[in-house]
């Protein structure tokens, strides 16, 4: 397999190919004189900056018990051991024929830029038709066209639809990412994966007290770290003893007294948006136009005109259209003097004219407010003064960008803070009438216009530690138990982020995330030609959801639900009952709208005995080890066994 790219998605997909799938690899780098590779002096001037931030709190707080000895991780340096490594400054002919293109099963291309990732998918696809594409891009539209474009291309060259196995799959690291950063900050929702246009968030629970049972939900997906309630602990890391478990079994459960728990529960249905509310009359176009205070003059204005022509019609005698008419032209100043006119047709012209003196003023704010509402229109909107309980996300580039739409879907108020005016997230927030705060977040008084202190989380998604670290600190300085949760590139340095900061303020939330660590299993996972609808991250380890058919997997084919349970390596929660041909193509990214005709296929209350047959296509919840081990890429591991016998279970052919 072939991996082209140049930043960490890069090393951690290789990383993860290599470790998790024991695929040989091959990745293909810029080197670092080229123009797009690296500048080795700014990662190291950004993690020192950050560091020397970080060692100012760590001074500052008393060292604990249990913090000292820290490992690495072993994922720090994802590309040391990859099988093959080569050096090109662009994947043209020449580099991707070096990288065996011509014998290679799968290519990523992951590099940053959306051009260079289409332009190298269309040399890959001249160069071996049959190769499967997995292409890292922004723009969703594009990649839609894309996907087709070369998908009808393996086709043209002679090759069934049902031979390629997945030929093209463009994913975002962004979109990948986006829901688990969202959610970091929505207390109840700390973890979200959307299957059949259904939400299903992975709910953190505390220890139950002493009689009390916590609710399994769908099921328990992780016991967290037995140090979650002790600020000494080194959460977060895989180097604890005591780290997280993923998938544990029934026993492992009952027996994990005083350790919380991760719960998988559905939520909502996750269908298109409600069509916008129609409004009747020109209330609403007056309403985003001017405002209450001229609504009112106008009104009165408009009722004072039709009262001077009820009383001139009822004083001369003139029709009620004739007297309206002479009204306005009295209005207006056009008409001629009354003189010789009997008292009251003069007394009612003095009136009309001095009502037309006030209407003057009135149009000129009618006027001024109009073009005044549709420059606010195009303009960035301020916080509001009394604005409390939002979350301020911190960075508008790609990932804020697509963030920020999370947000705004689940309905939860959100105030950005971007230094870059021209930022890519900028029109997004523009559009959405989104409150934005122009300004360095590390300068004084940016934070403070954001609100920061009556805010319910901060969401810190720069492409810069130090800022993300600078601009926690300070906002913790501010207040104390703000929910935190901070984007950082390097494992070891997460780590000791997390650790400091919950020895500092041990009552407040923390968390530390990984763009790339959260898309790399589905960057690998569409690589091995799988379905990977999601990944939760479990403190600093990640828990992918793969939708697989059953036919060709022996762990799976003719075996019930309970006899395929493996603790720590995978557990189906769900199956796809829907025929072949009424299957969704994508159940993380095709939504069943409100008139869609196919029934809900996924069954989520499965009876553990019924048996999989081999057109079946499961929704399994697996650890990126247990995907490896289950699609035959690598040998299996030791799992512990259930202490209930599968073999004890009733056995059903039925449809559960």
């Amino acid at each position: 397999m072939i991996v082209c790219g140049e930043d960490a998605l890069a090393h951690r997909l290789a990383a993860e190919l290599r470790d998790v799938y024991r695929e040989r690899v091959v990745l293909l780098v810029p080197s670092a004189g080229d123009a797009r590779g690296p500048r080795p002096a700014e990662p190291v001037r950004r993690l020192g900056l950050a560091s020397a931030l970080l060692g100012r709190v760590s001074s500052a707080v008393p060292r604990m018990p249990g913090q000292q000895g820290e490992r690495p991780n072993a994922d720090a340096d994802a590309d040391a051991n990859v099988l093959h490594v080569l050096h090109a400054s662009e994947p043209d002919d020449d580099a991707l024929s070096e990288a065996g293109i011509d014998s290679a099963s799968a290519l990523a291309l992951v590099y940053d830029d959306d051009e260079t990732n289409v332009h190298a998918a269309l040399r890959a696809r001249r160069l071996n038709p049959r190769l499967r594409l997995v292409i890292r891009l922004y723009n969703r539209r594009l990649g839609q066209h894309l996907e087709a474009l070369l998908d009808q291309a393996a086709t043209v060259a002679g090759f069934a639809p049902e031979e390629l196995d997945a030929s093209t799959t463009v994913l975002s690291d962004a979109d990948t990412a986006a829901p688990a950063l969202a959610a970091t900050a929505v207390a109840g929702t700390s973890k979200i994966v959307q299957a059949d246009g259904l939400l299903l968030r992975a709910v953190e629970r505390t220890p139950p007290g002493r009689g009390e049972i916590a609710h399994p939900g769908l099921c328990t997906l992780a016991l967290l770290s037995s140090t979650t309630h002790d600020p000494s602990g080194i959460e977060g890391s895989d180097a604890s003893d005591d780290g997280p478990v993923l998938l544990p079994d029934d026993a492992t459960v009952n027996a994990a007294v005083g350790r919380g728990t991760i719960a998988l529960e559905q939520i909502a249905h996750a269908g298109p948006p409600l069509p916008p509310r129609k409004l009747s009359g020109i209330s609403a176009p007056l309403g985003s136009l001017f405002s209450r205070r001229l609504r009112w003059s106008i009104t009165g204005l408009i009722g004072a005109v039709l009262t001077l022509a009820l009383v001139s019609s009822l004083t001369t005698g003139a029709e009620p259209l004739h007297a309206a008419y002479l009204s306005l032209l009295d209005l207006f100043a056009i008409n001629e003097p009354a003189i010789g006119a009997p008292l009251p047709r003069q007394v009612l012209q003095l009136l009309s004219g001095l009502t037309g003196l006030l209407l003057l003023p009135v149009l000129v704010a009618a006027a001024l407010e109009g073009l005044g509402t549709f420059r606010n229109a195009s303009a960035l909107r301020r916080p509001p003064r009394g604005l409390s309980g939002h979350v301020v996300l911190l960075g508008l580039g790609k990932v804020g960008t697509r963030v920020l739409a999370r947000l705004r879907e689940m309905d939860i108020p959100v105030v950005c803070v971007e230094e870059d005016p021209d930022a890519r997230g900028i029109p997004l927030a523009r559009r959405l009438r989104v409150p934005t705060v122009l300004g360095d977040a590390t300068e004084e008084g940016v934070l403070e216009a954001a609100n920061i202190h009556r805010a319910h989380a901060l969401l810190a998604l720069t492409s810069t530690d130090s800022t993300n670290l600078e601009a926690a600190l300070y906002a913790r300085s501010i207040d104390p138990q703000l929910r935190v949760a901070l984007r950082l590139f390097d494992d070891r340095f997460a780590t000791a982020v997390y650790r400091t900061l919950r020895a500092a303020h041990p009552h407040a939330l923390t968390r530390s995330r990984s763009v790339s660590s959260l898309a790399a299993p589905a960057f690998a996972g569409a690589m091995m030609g799988r379905q990977v609808l999601g990944a939760i991250p479990v403190e600093r380890r990640v828990l992918v959801f793969a939708a697989i058919d059953v036919r060709g997997h022996p762990a799976l084919e003719g075996r019930t639900v309970a006899e395929t349970f493996r603790p720590g390596a995978w557990r189906i929660i769900a199956l796809d009952t829907a025929r072949p041909d009424d299957r969704l193509p994508d159940l993380a990214r095709t939504p069943r709208g409100d008139h869609d005709p196919r029934p809900p296929g996924l069954v989520w209350d499965l009876h553990p005995g019924y048996v999989l047959r081999p057109q079946d296509r499961v929704v399994l919840a697996v650890t990126r080890q247990g995907l490896g081990e289950l699609l035959g890429r690598q040998p299996p591991h030791r799992h512990v066994e259930s202490r209930a016998s599968a073999m004890d279970l009733p056995r059903s052919t039925d449809p559960p």
